[in-house]
Formats: C-alpha cells, structure tokens, sequence
C-alpha cells in the first residue's frame, strides 16, 4: 500500500507528522539507501527499507480486531463534529488503527479496525466480494415482489445497486424483519434500495462478514483475531473460501454432440442449446430461486444465521406480540 513518507513515520511512532517533515528535508531519511528530502515522497512501506539516522524503520505490527459498533458512532478517524468514533470504544489498543469501510451512525453490528491496508481494501473492494449479512427491521409488511426487485438491482446516481441475497425472517402487518446479503458496499445501499420499495428501515444490523459473526460480544465491545480467522478473512478476499467462490461451470463431456446429455451438479440434464428447461435448474447445478405459496422461500443465498440473528428475531417478537400487529 502507497503511503507518504512522513505518515509511515508517524505510524511508527517516530514524531508527529509535521516533525518526520523537518527530519526528511534534513536529509536524515533514506528510502532503499537513497537520501530523499524533496517532499512528497512516496512509499510502500511492506517492501521498501526506510532509515531515520541511519536506524531502520519497523513497520508498524499488524493488528486485527472485531467491534460490535452501536448506533450513534461513527465509523471515520476524523470526525469535525466531535461526534464518538470507533477508535475511541477500543481502549488499551496502542496500534493506529481504522474502520475497514463504512457503517452508517444510525447502522449497528460487526466492524473490523486493523492497521493492514492490503487486507482493508480487499475487504472493501467490490472486485473481491466477499460476502456481508444483515438484518434489517423494516416499515410495512414485504411482499415477495419486493424481494424480486432487490434481487434485480436498482440505478441510482452512483451507480447499479443489487443484493445477492434477501429472505423474510419475519413478516408483520406494520413491520418486517429482514436478512440481506451484499458482496458490495454502496453509500447507505440498503436503506436506499427498501426506501425506493416504500419500506423505511427502522433499525439496521450487520451480523456477518465472510465467517466471522457477533458472537460472544455486546454492544461498544471488541476483541482480537485469532491468526485462523484473519486468514479466513484472506480466503475469503482471495475467493478461496467456499461462500465467497462461484460453483464451477459443467463442462461437456470430449465428443458429446450439442442436442445430447451432460453432467450438471452430478445429474443428468439436457444441455442449454438442446432447449428443454430442467425443473428450474440452470448449468453449474444451481437451483433457481423460488417463491413457495406460503412465503417462506424468499430465494437468494441462505445463510445460516448465528445466534445474534435469532435473538434479533425474539426481540423482534416481544414488541409486536400483544399490540394487534398480525404476522404473515
């Protein structure tokens, strides 16, 4: 990751910034052995050898936590209004570290804080796509349209805008309880995309990301990573991990005439140039979603929900049970 020089300094607990400056024009910086004092310089810190009179530089240790954000905070190292920001829930930490992308004040849940900027930006990245849940409580009952039309996609100023993934976890007469999954990150994407469908979203909670969840945390905690969930987090990023990965293709068997039969998903099915439909499956052995009579296959990616999911669900229960709010 490109860095300037005098903030890799910092980093590393050198001076402030505006000191590793005054120590750069005084010539008392080389980068790979070569005097540089003319600013800006830039440099990547994981590869290039800095020495500040003459004592080699060490890059800063990388560090990798898991916060369970509330609402009301923010997710940025500078904030002009003063408002509470992330970094500040995580005492004791002397590592500076930063948000991997973005959650809304008003959002809540799972936010990662690292200092590893390669990791950051392929978490971040909709290239990579690595795959993040959430669950979201919605005005008014859903229809199951309302999911096709997520699923298809939406243009907005900024862009085309799609989830990969939406079922009714529950359905009320006034409210609705939502799971959606995202391999992209748009600016307050879901809040956008449901408003444009007349739902407002009441309250928003990320609850995944890849395969890590809440668990085990409550609202302003963190924790650490362990060493298997950080590379977990680089499967995911690298499509190595089996949620993040497309299934692959069927390929035709050596010889095999178009019109014939081919192997899909370990089954026998009439080729896409033969012209007949399979009972709704498509090459590659995946079923194409559907919608039951009774609502409760929404279509999309399913995701086994932790147990912050289910208690989502509960609380979710209790408020409307006894206020003549109907459930569908």
């Amino acid at each position: 990751m490109i860095e300037r020089l005098q903030k890799v300094m910092a980093k590393a607990g050198i001076a402030s910034r505006r000191h590793c400056e005054e120590l750069i024009r005084d010539g008392k910086v080389t980068v790979n052995d070569v005097v540089r004092s003319e600013l800006p310089v830039l440099v990547d810190p994981e590869h290039d050898v800095i020495r500040v009179a003459g004592r080699k530089l060490r890059a800063e240790k990388k560090v990798y936590y898991l916060l369970y954000k509330p609402r009301n905070v923010v997710s940025t190292n500078y904030d002009p209004q003063g408002r509470r920001r992330a970094i500040d829930l995580l005492t004791g930490v002397p590592e500076r570290v930063y948000p991997v992308g973005r959650l809304d004040a008003d959002s809540k849940g799972l936010l990662l804080m690292t200092n590893d900027g390669e990791l950051a930006n392929q978490l971040t990245h909709p290239r990579y796509g690595v795959p993040k849940t959430y669950v979201a409580e919605v005005v008014g009952k859903v229809a199951a349209e309302s999911l096709g039309e997520l699923r298809k996609g939406m243009y907005f100023p900024d862009g085309r805008a799609s989830v990969e993934g939406v079922k009714i976890l529950r359905s009320g007469h006034t409210q609705s309880l939502l799971e959606i999954r995202l391999r992209e990150g748009r600016n307050r994407q879901i809040r956008r995309m449901l408003a444009r469908l007349g739902h407002n979203v009441r309250q928003l909670t990320r609850v995944r990301i890849a395969g890590l969840t809440l668990r085990g945390l409550g609202p302003g905690k963190y924790r650490a990573l362990t060493r298997s969930e950080v590379e977990g987090l680089r499967a995911a990023a690298a499509g190595k991990a089996a949620e993040s990965g497309p299934r692959p293709k069927a390929s035709r068997p050596r010889g095999a005439r178009k019109g014939g039969l081919q192997t899909i998903g370990g089954r026998k099915a009439p080729s896409r140039s033969g012209g007949a439909k399979t009972g709704g499956t498509r090459p590659g052995g995946v079923r194409q979603a559907g919608t039951r009579a009774g609502g409760s296959k929404t279509g999309g990616a399913r995701t086994a929900g932790p147990r912050q999911e289910r208690g989502v669900v509960k609380k979710f229960r209790k408020r409307t049970r006894g206020s003549g709010r109907g459930h569908g």
